[in-house]
């Protein structure tokens, strides 16, 4: 196995047993009682669908990498990246909905968990946008082809893994708040 992508599946092991950590620390302390319910913020649906979309575009980046269509790769990975950005503002301002419904950080753990998650999930979101960047400076110096994909195979794993994080903790809050 390629050492590069070894070191990505390790780092995707360590956040899995990270928010596994999280997600487990959420129903423990739930089940203790005083705890707050709340909606969640409604920006936190349409940013999943915004980052569910960026996986979409990564895919055909993916794709046109394999077929050497430099300019559908280029393009992909540069939607993907605004498609990353706008999830991170959108779940910046979800904070300022959760804000107004009286959910702070500091206060019920029901809301400290949801701010928690979507920031340590935001943090590494952060990590595959450097990611993202990374693969465009490469795309427009042609170093990712038909003929040589691992950079393209690495970003695209680390990114679809992203978004199933992100979706998985969004269901897990949806169904246990």
């Amino acid at each position: 196995m390629n050492p590069k992508v070894f070191t990505m599946w390790l780092f995707i092991v360590s956040i899995v047993m990270l928010f596994a950590a999280f997600t487990s620390a959420y129903l423990v302390r739930k089940a203790e009682g005083n705890w707050t319910e709340f909606e969640l913020p409604n920006l936190f649906w349409i940013s999943t669908i915004v980052l569910a979309f960026s996986s979409l575009t990564m895919h055909f980046a993916y794709l046109a990498a394999k077929k050497d269509q430099f300019n559908v790769l280029k393009t992909s990975i540069s939607i993907t990246f605004v498609l990353g950005l706008l999830f991170l503002v959108m779940q910046f301002y979800a904070w300022g909905q959760l804000v107004e419904r009286n959910v702070y950080f500091v206060g019920n753990p029901s809301g400290s968990f949801v701010y928690v998650f979507s920031g340590l999930h935001g943090l590494h979101l952060v990590s595959g946008l450097v990611v993202l960047l990374v693969a465009l400076v490469s795309a427009f110096r042609l170093k990712i082809n038909a003929n040589a994909l691992t950079q393209i195979k690495i970003c695209s794993t680390y990114w679809h893994f992203l978004d199933a994080l992100w979706i998985y903790l969004f269901l897990f809050l949806v169904f246990n708040n």
